[in-house]
């Protein structure tokens, strides 16, 4: 039987441009979509198996009816024991949901490109991390960030300007991953120049970065795994 997967859209356009969802489902689980950033969430996690909380251009310390709502649906989840992988605003919102509101915060200036993260120790034997040899390289784009020193979360990966970027709460499997390893090579081109205005505003160079596009195939398997945890749940 398919593991069933809550798939919560977090963006102004439900489909991100990396269609994870579809991925998911292609990957064998069952996904369950709805757009949180609508107000759409189902009235019962009871039969999920995992759920998944995509990137958005909110805070995650915003008092937004919808994030609001999200930190208790995190929370219920945590203590039903149900797996959960957030990307970019999905990863702070974990964080804030469960280590404080206090946990994430504006940066002074955004990080963006694509980057090598490298692993900790920690990353060797955990179950997301366990594939990438030394470095997760994928894209990186954020203002915001997840403090690194709660007791609760142990790092997994960091870049030469952030000291959390991938991150494990407790020995849960719940796990936050600030980059997008999710984006294609091909999507990212495209991606890239859609929001050529708002990168550009960030210090980007739109053209180099098209140049550089990658697949980061071994960041992706992160998410094949966590597919595989959902799976198998």
């Amino acid at each position: 039987m398919a593991g069933r997967l809550l798939y919560l859209g977090n963006g102004r356009k439900f489909q991100s441009v990396a269609k994870l969802d579809d991925r998911f489902e292609n990957w064998g689980l069952q996904v369950d979509r709805y757009w949180a950033y609508d107000g759409q969430f189902p009235s019962s996690l009871n039969g999920y198996d995992g759920i998944f909380f995509s990137g958005s251009p909110h805070g995650a310390y915003e008092d937004v009816p919808f994030i609001l709502r999200e930190h208790d649906l995190i929370r219920e989840a945590a203590e039903m024991e149900i797996p959960m992988l957030g990307i970019c605003f999905g990863s702070q919102i974990l964080g804030s949901a469960l280590c404080g509101r206090d946990q994430v915060f504006r940066r002074s200036y955004c990080e963006i490109g694509y980057k090598d993260l490298p692993l900790t120790e920690a990353a060797k034997t955990d179950k997301l991390c366990r594939d990438i040899v030394d470095n997760a390289y994928m894209f990186v784009w954020h203002n915001d960030e997840v403090k690194a020193d709660h007791p609760d979360m142990t790092v997994l990966a960091y870049s030469d300007d952030c000291p959390n970027q991938v991150w494990r709460y407790k020995d849960k499997d719940i796990w936050g991953i600030q980059g997008h390893p999710e984006v294609t090579k091909a999507q990212a081109v495209v991606w890239f120049e859609e929001n050529r205005e708002r990168m550009e505003k960030d210090g980007a160079d739109i053209d180099d970065l098209k140049a550089r596009a990658h697949e980061a195939s071994e960041a992706k398997t992160m998410l094949t795994r966590f597919a595989e945890l959902v799976q198998n749940a």
